[in-house]
């Protein structure tokens, strides 16, 4: 299937690691020009190299998010060096950080940072015949787990926000869209971590899971690239969960 994504122009944050390393990857392989931005340097260095190799643009941007007209101002910077912007997905998150406790940080980050995102790429998204919009909320989001901490609490607050824009923004041809991943699991990530220092609650979400095992990145970013592609041109609003059976609400 013929996604309708080669020469589009794609912006992912935090892309050096797990999901958003894995969909910048997938969109290259797709024919996407890509701008990624990351606090990791030498890691976006690598993957500009690797994937200029599949024939697209790739921009890169080493970028801590501290306030928010300079995020606003590197957002345009790397549409302006693509020639514009097709798609945007928000993937950044104080979870990468180790901030899930922190109220400020997650507010600041995951939060502000969509909001801020969104409107500073409206622009360019509002000219393109293929705008579209990709925030990145959790399971954390649509039922308890765990204990109360920001992360759950933000993420939560993205999916509304990321509603009502689908709405508010349908005249302008920009499609919004949510992706709440469940347990996801890679080299260096949250819950290899949990496996080395908290063995009995990562065998015990383990033991919760139907299909017996974790995500991996790769499987949320196909699910991304579609939901963000062309093919998927009827479909906003939306808050795709992909957690292989993990949650337990009913949806209707």
């Amino acid at each position: 299937m013929d996604l309708g994504l080669r020469g589009l122009k794609v912006i992912v944050g935090g892309a050096t690691r797990g999901i958003s390393k894995a969909t910048a990857t997938l969109l290259a392989q797709e024919g996407c020009d890509l701008g990624l931005f990351s606090r990791n340097g030498a890691a976006l260095a690598r993957m500009e190299q690797e994937l200029g190799s599949h024939g697209g643009k790739v921009a890169t941007q080493e970028f801590v998010l501290e306030d928010r007209e300079g995020y606003k101002a590197m957002l345009v910077g790397l549409a302006d060096t693509l020639g514009g912007c097709d798609i945007f997905i928000h993937s950044i998150s104080s979870s990468g950080a180790q901030g899930s406790m922190d109220w400020d940080e997650s507010y600041r980050i995951d939060m502000l940072g969509a909001v801020d995102g969104c409107e500073a790429l409206e622009p360019h998204l509002e000219k393109s015949k293929a705008g579209s919009i990709i925030l990145m909320s959790s399971t954390a989001a649509i039922e308890t787990f765990l204990i109360p901490q920001a992360f759950n609490a933000i993420k939560a607050a993205m999916i509304t926000y990321g509603k009502q824009l689908s709405q508010a923004w349908a005249a302008k041809g920009i499609r919004v869209n949510i992706v709440s991943p469940g347990p996801i699991s890679y080299p260096g990530g949250n819950w290899e971590g949990a496996k080395a220092a908290m063995p009995d609650l990562y065998a015990g979400i383990l033991a919760q899971m139907p299909m017996g095992r974790f995500g991996t990145p790769d499987e949320v970013a196909k699910a991304i690239a579609f939901l963000a592609s062309p093919a998927a041109s009827y479909i906003t609003g939306t808050n795709l969960v992909i957690d292989g059976g993990f949650t337990k609400r009913v949806q209707f």
